[in-house]
Protein backbone atom coordinates (compact mmCIF):
# COMPACT_ATOMS: atom_id res chain seq x y z
CA UNK A 1 0.00 0.00 0.00
CA UNK A 2 1.14 3.55 -0.69
CA UNK A 3 2.89 5.09 2.36
CA UNK A 4 0.95 8.32 1.84
CA UNK A 5 -2.34 6.40 1.96
CA UNK A 6 -1.24 4.60 5.12
CA UNK A 7 -0.34 7.92 6.76
CA UNK A 8 -3.72 9.44 5.82
CA UNK A 9 -5.63 6.41 7.15
CA UNK A 10 -3.63 6.43 10.37
CA UNK A 11 -4.36 10.15 10.80
CA UNK A 12 -8.09 9.58 10.27
CA UNK A 13 -8.14 6.69 12.72
CA UNK A 14 -6.31 8.63 15.45
CA UNK A 15 -8.44 11.72 14.85
CA UNK A 16 -11.64 9.68 15.06
CA UNK A 17 -10.55 7.96 18.27
CA UNK A 18 -9.59 11.26 19.92
CA UNK A 19 -12.91 12.82 18.91
CA UNK A 20 -14.85 9.83 20.19
CA UNK A 21 -13.02 9.79 23.52
CA UNK A 22 -13.54 13.55 23.92
CA UNK A 23 -17.26 13.12 23.28
CA UNK A 24 -17.71 10.16 25.63
CA UNK A 25 -15.55 11.50 28.46
CA UNK A 26 -16.80 15.07 28.39
CA UNK A 27 -18.09 16.41 31.71
CA UNK A 28 -21.67 17.55 31.20
CA UNK A 29 -22.45 17.95 34.92
CA UNK A 30 -21.17 20.99 36.83
CA UNK A 31 -18.82 20.15 39.67
CA UNK A 32 -20.91 22.14 42.14
CA UNK A 33 -24.11 20.21 41.40
CA UNK A 34 -23.43 17.56 44.03
CA UNK A 35 -22.92 20.13 46.78
CA UNK A 36 -26.02 22.04 45.67
CA UNK A 37 -28.07 18.84 45.76
CA UNK A 38 -26.93 18.24 49.32
CA UNK A 39 -27.82 21.79 50.35
CA UNK A 40 -31.09 22.23 48.45
CA UNK A 41 -32.41 18.68 48.73
CA UNK A 42 -35.54 17.64 46.88
CA UNK A 43 -36.11 21.05 45.27
CA UNK A 44 -32.81 20.76 43.46
CA UNK A 45 -33.58 17.19 42.45
CA UNK A 46 -36.91 18.23 40.92
CA UNK A 47 -35.18 20.95 38.93
CA UNK A 48 -32.61 18.43 37.65
CA UNK A 49 -35.36 15.99 36.66
CA UNK A 50 -37.24 18.71 34.79
CA UNK A 51 -34.04 19.75 33.01
CA UNK A 52 -33.30 16.13 32.00
CA UNK A 53 -36.86 15.66 30.67
CA UNK A 54 -36.49 18.85 28.63
CA UNK A 55 -33.17 17.60 27.22
CA UNK A 56 -34.78 14.29 26.21
CA UNK A 57 -37.74 16.06 24.62
CA UNK A 58 -35.50 18.40 22.64
CA UNK A 59 -33.28 15.55 21.50
CA UNK A 60 -36.20 13.63 20.06
CA UNK A 61 -37.93 16.67 18.61
CA UNK A 62 -34.84 17.29 16.48
CA UNK A 63 -34.92 13.69 15.22
CA UNK A 64 -38.62 13.21 14.51
CA UNK A 65 -38.06 12.85 10.77
CA UNK A 66 -34.58 11.37 10.84
CA UNK A 67 -33.54 8.31 8.89
CA UNK A 68 -33.47 6.20 12.06
CA UNK A 69 -37.13 7.01 12.79
CA UNK A 70 -38.09 6.08 9.23
CA UNK A 71 -36.20 2.77 9.25
CA UNK A 72 -37.46 1.56 12.63
CA UNK A 73 -40.64 -0.56 12.58
CA UNK A 74 -43.91 0.67 13.99
CA UNK A 75 -43.89 -1.68 16.97
CA UNK A 76 -40.49 -0.33 18.09
CA UNK A 77 -40.44 3.21 19.51
CA UNK A 78 -36.91 4.59 19.87
CA UNK A 79 -38.09 7.39 22.15
CA UNK A 80 -39.61 4.96 24.65
CA UNK A 81 -36.50 2.76 24.49
CA UNK A 82 -34.24 5.76 25.19
CA UNK A 83 -36.50 6.89 28.04
CA UNK A 84 -36.37 3.45 29.61
CA UNK A 85 -32.57 3.60 29.43
CA UNK A 86 -32.55 7.18 30.80
CA UNK A 87 -30.31 8.26 27.92
CA UNK A 88 -30.18 11.94 26.96
CA UNK A 89 -28.48 11.26 23.62
CA UNK A 90 -30.44 11.64 20.41
CA UNK A 91 -30.79 8.51 18.24
CA UNK A 92 -28.85 10.18 15.42
CA UNK A 93 -25.96 10.88 17.82
CA UNK A 94 -25.80 7.26 18.90
CA UNK A 95 -26.02 6.19 15.28
CA UNK A 96 -23.14 8.55 14.41
CA UNK A 97 -20.96 7.16 17.20
CA UNK A 98 -21.60 3.63 15.96
CA UNK A 99 -20.77 4.68 12.40
CA UNK A 100 -17.48 6.25 13.49
CA UNK A 101 -16.54 3.15 15.49
CA UNK A 102 -17.40 0.91 12.55
CA UNK A 103 -15.31 2.92 10.09
CA UNK A 104 -12.35 3.09 12.47
CA UNK A 105 -12.49 -0.65 13.21
CA UNK A 106 -12.78 -1.59 9.54
CA UNK A 107 -9.89 0.71 8.64
CA UNK A 108 -7.61 -0.69 11.33
CA UNK A 109 -8.45 -4.25 10.26
CA UNK A 110 -7.74 -3.37 6.64
CA UNK A 111 -4.32 -1.88 7.46
CA UNK A 112 -3.18 -4.76 9.67
CA UNK A 113 -2.05 -8.14 8.26
CA UNK A 114 -5.44 -9.66 9.15
CA UNK A 115 -7.30 -10.94 6.04
CA UNK A 116 -9.27 -8.16 4.35
CA UNK A 117 -12.67 -9.87 4.60
CA UNK A 118 -12.54 -9.51 8.39
CA UNK A 119 -12.84 -5.72 7.97
CA UNK A 120 -16.64 -5.74 7.39
CA UNK A 121 -17.12 -8.08 10.35
CA UNK A 122 -15.04 -5.84 12.63
CA UNK A 123 -16.82 -2.73 11.36
CA UNK A 124 -20.28 -4.23 11.88
CA UNK A 125 -19.35 -5.44 15.37
CA UNK A 126 -18.05 -2.04 16.47
CA UNK A 127 -21.02 -0.31 14.85
CA UNK A 128 -23.39 -2.11 17.24
CA UNK A 129 -21.29 -1.35 20.36
CA UNK A 130 -23.22 1.88 21.24
CA UNK A 131 -26.53 0.08 20.80
CA UNK A 132 -25.33 -2.76 23.03
CA UNK A 133 -24.38 -0.13 25.61
CA UNK A 134 -27.89 1.36 25.32
CA UNK A 135 -29.45 -2.08 25.75
CA UNK A 136 -27.26 -2.78 28.78
CA UNK A 137 -28.11 0.61 30.32
CA UNK A 138 -31.82 0.00 29.79
CA UNK A 139 -31.60 -3.49 31.26
CA UNK A 140 -29.70 -2.25 34.32
CA UNK A 141 -32.20 0.56 34.94
CA UNK A 142 -35.22 -1.74 34.61
CA UNK A 143 -33.56 -4.28 36.88
CA UNK A 144 -32.92 -1.62 39.49
CA UNK A 145 -36.52 -0.47 39.23
CA UNK A 146 -37.77 -4.03 39.75
CA UNK A 147 -35.55 -4.43 42.82
CA UNK A 148 -36.87 -1.17 44.32
CA UNK A 149 -40.54 -1.92 43.62
CA UNK A 150 -41.28 -4.01 46.78
CA UNK A 151 -39.93 -1.29 49.07
CA UNK A 152 -41.91 1.34 47.16
CA UNK A 153 -45.14 -0.63 47.48
CA UNK A 154 -44.62 -1.08 51.21
CA UNK A 155 -43.91 2.63 51.56
CA UNK A 156 -47.14 3.46 49.74
CA UNK A 157 -49.02 0.99 51.94
CA UNK A 158 -47.67 2.63 55.11
CA UNK A 159 -48.66 6.05 53.76
CA UNK A 160 -52.19 4.77 53.12
CA UNK A 161 -52.42 3.39 56.65
CA UNK A 162 -51.30 6.78 57.98
CA UNK A 163 -54.30 8.39 56.30
CA UNK A 164 -52.68 9.75 53.13
CA UNK A 165 -54.11 9.37 49.65
CA UNK A 166 -52.58 7.22 46.93
CA UNK A 167 -51.16 10.30 45.21
CA UNK A 168 -49.54 11.41 48.46
CA UNK A 169 -48.05 7.92 48.82
CA UNK A 170 -46.57 8.28 45.32
CA UNK A 171 -45.11 11.61 46.40
CA UNK A 172 -43.53 9.99 49.48
CA UNK A 173 -41.83 7.42 47.25
CA UNK A 174 -40.58 10.19 44.95
CA UNK A 175 -39.13 12.05 47.92
CA UNK A 176 -37.67 9.19 49.97
CA UNK A 177 -36.44 6.61 47.47
CA UNK A 178 -33.57 6.86 44.98
CA UNK A 179 -33.69 6.83 41.20
CA UNK A 180 -35.14 5.35 38.99
CA UNK A 181 -38.32 4.54 40.90
CA UNK A 182 -38.41 8.02 42.45
CA UNK A 183 -38.49 9.58 38.99
CA UNK A 184 -41.28 7.34 37.69
CA UNK A 185 -43.52 7.64 40.76
CA UNK A 186 -42.82 11.37 40.94
CA UNK A 187 -43.95 11.70 37.33
CA UNK A 188 -47.24 9.97 38.22
CA UNK A 189 -47.71 12.40 41.12
CA UNK A 190 -47.02 15.42 38.90
CA UNK A 191 -49.41 14.17 36.21
CA UNK A 192 -52.13 13.81 38.83
CA UNK A 193 -51.50 17.37 40.01
CA UNK A 194 -51.94 18.58 36.44
CA UNK A 195 -55.41 17.01 36.34
CA UNK A 196 -54.73 13.68 34.66
CA UNK A 197 -56.79 10.85 36.24
CA UNK A 198 -54.88 8.40 38.38
CA UNK A 199 -55.89 5.48 36.14
CA UNK A 200 -54.36 7.11 33.06
CA UNK A 201 -51.21 8.12 34.93
CA UNK A 202 -50.70 4.56 36.16
CA UNK A 203 -51.36 3.20 32.69
CA UNK A 204 -48.69 5.53 31.30
CA UNK A 205 -46.32 4.30 34.01
CA UNK A 206 -46.94 0.68 33.01
CA UNK A 207 -46.30 1.59 29.36
CA UNK A 208 -43.04 3.36 30.17
CA UNK A 209 -41.73 0.58 32.42
CA UNK A 210 -42.26 -2.94 31.02
CA UNK A 211 -42.42 -4.77 34.33
CA UNK A 212 -44.94 -7.52 35.09
CA UNK A 213 -45.02 -6.80 38.84
CA UNK A 214 -45.75 -3.15 38.13
CA UNK A 215 -48.68 -4.20 35.94
CA UNK A 216 -50.01 -6.21 38.89
CA UNK A 217 -49.82 -3.07 41.01
CA UNK A 218 -51.56 -0.92 38.37
CA UNK A 219 -54.30 -3.51 37.85
CA UNK A 220 -54.92 -3.90 41.58
CA UNK A 221 -55.17 -0.13 42.05
CA UNK A 222 -57.63 0.23 39.17
CA UNK A 223 -59.79 -2.62 40.48
CA UNK A 224 -59.71 -1.24 44.03
CA UNK A 225 -60.77 2.22 42.87
CA UNK A 226 -63.78 0.67 41.12
CA UNK A 227 -64.88 -1.93 43.66
CA UNK A 228 -63.29 -0.78 46.93
CA UNK A 229 -61.25 -2.72 49.46
CA UNK A 230 -58.13 -2.42 51.60
CA UNK A 231 -55.49 -1.21 49.14
CA UNK A 232 -52.74 -1.17 51.78
CA UNK A 233 -53.20 -4.90 52.45
CA UNK A 234 -53.20 -5.62 48.72
CA UNK A 235 -49.95 -3.73 48.24
CA UNK A 236 -48.34 -5.59 51.15
CA UNK A 237 -49.27 -8.92 49.56
CA UNK A 238 -47.95 -7.87 46.16
CA UNK A 239 -44.69 -6.75 47.77
CA UNK A 240 -44.39 -10.08 49.61
CA UNK A 241 -44.95 -12.04 46.38
CA UNK A 242 -42.31 -9.98 44.57
CA UNK A 243 -39.77 -10.54 47.36
CA UNK A 244 -40.39 -14.29 47.39
CA UNK A 245 -40.08 -14.47 43.61
CA UNK A 246 -36.74 -12.66 43.77
CA UNK A 247 -35.57 -15.08 46.46
CA UNK A 248 -36.44 -18.07 44.29
CA UNK A 249 -34.84 -16.38 41.28
CA UNK A 250 -31.62 -15.97 43.23
CA UNK A 251 -31.63 -19.67 44.07
CA UNK A 252 -32.20 -20.56 40.42
CA UNK A 253 -29.31 -18.35 39.32
CA UNK A 254 -27.05 -19.99 41.88
CA UNK A 255 -28.00 -23.48 40.71
CA UNK A 256 -27.59 -22.64 37.01
CA UNK A 257 -24.38 -20.65 37.43
CA UNK A 258 -22.18 -23.57 36.39
CA UNK A 259 -24.22 -24.14 33.24
CA UNK A 260 -24.14 -20.47 32.26
CA UNK A 261 -20.37 -20.28 32.79
CA UNK A 262 -19.87 -23.49 30.79
CA UNK A 263 -21.92 -22.00 27.95
CA UNK A 264 -19.80 -18.85 27.88
CA UNK A 265 -16.57 -20.88 27.82
CA UNK A 266 -17.81 -23.26 25.11
CA UNK A 267 -18.99 -20.42 22.90
CA UNK A 268 -15.89 -18.24 23.34
CA UNK A 269 -13.32 -21.05 23.11
CA UNK A 270 -13.44 -21.62 19.30
CA UNK A 271 -13.13 -17.90 18.54
CA UNK A 272 -10.29 -17.46 21.03
CA UNK A 273 -8.45 -20.49 19.65
CA UNK A 274 -8.92 -19.21 16.08
CA UNK A 275 -7.50 -15.77 17.00
CA UNK A 276 -4.56 -17.41 18.79
CA UNK A 277 -3.72 -19.68 15.85
CA UNK A 278 -4.12 -16.80 13.42
CA UNK A 279 -1.52 -14.89 15.39
CA UNK A 280 1.12 -17.62 15.86
CA UNK A 281 0.61 -19.68 12.67
CA UNK A 282 -1.53 -18.00 9.97
CA UNK A 283 -0.76 -20.68 7.35
CA UNK A 284 -2.41 -23.32 9.52
CA UNK A 285 -5.84 -21.65 9.52
CA UNK A 286 -5.70 -19.99 6.10
CA UNK A 287 -7.25 -23.05 4.52
CA UNK A 288 -10.52 -22.24 6.30
CA UNK A 289 -11.20 -19.44 3.81
CA UNK A 290 -8.99 -20.35 0.85
CA UNK A 291 -10.27 -23.88 0.17
CA UNK A 292 -13.81 -24.98 -0.60
CA UNK A 293 -13.84 -27.64 2.11
CA UNK A 294 -12.53 -25.13 4.66
CA UNK A 295 -15.26 -22.63 3.77
CA UNK A 296 -17.94 -25.30 4.20
CA UNK A 297 -16.45 -26.32 7.55
CA UNK A 298 -16.37 -22.69 8.71
CA UNK A 299 -20.02 -22.15 7.77
CA UNK A 300 -21.04 -25.39 9.50
CA UNK A 301 -19.06 -24.43 12.62
CA UNK A 302 -20.73 -21.00 12.84
CA UNK A 303 -24.19 -22.54 12.43
CA UNK A 304 -23.39 -25.17 15.08
CA UNK A 305 -22.18 -22.42 17.44
CA UNK A 306 -25.44 -20.51 17.04
CA UNK A 307 -27.55 -23.63 17.62
CA UNK A 308 -25.46 -24.56 20.66
CA UNK A 309 -25.82 -21.09 22.14
CA UNK A 310 -29.60 -21.22 21.71
CA UNK A 311 -29.82 -24.68 23.30
CA UNK A 312 -27.65 -23.68 26.28
CA UNK A 313 -29.73 -20.54 26.81
CA UNK A 314 -32.92 -22.58 26.78
CA UNK A 315 -31.48 -24.96 29.39
CA UNK A 316 -30.24 -22.34 31.87
CA UNK A 317 -32.95 -19.70 31.31
CA UNK A 318 -35.61 -20.73 33.84
CA UNK A 319 -38.60 -18.44 34.22
CA UNK A 320 -39.73 -17.64 37.75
Amino acid sequence: MNPVMISMLAFLVVFGLIGLLAFVLRDTTPKTSTRLDMLLGSKRRKEDEQRESILKQRAFESDKKSLLEILTPKFFTPQKYFEQADCNLAPSTLFGIGLVLGVVGATITWITPIPWFFAPVTGATLFFVPFVWLWWKRKARLGKFAAQLPDALELVARALRAGHSLGAGMHVVAEEMPSPIAEEFGRVFEEQNYGIPMEESLKSLADRVPNLDLRFFVTSVNIQRQTGGDLAEILDKIGYVIRERYRILGQVKALTGEGRLSGVVLIALPFGLFAFMLHIKPDYVRSLWTKELGIKMSIFAIIAQIIGAIVIKKIVDIKV
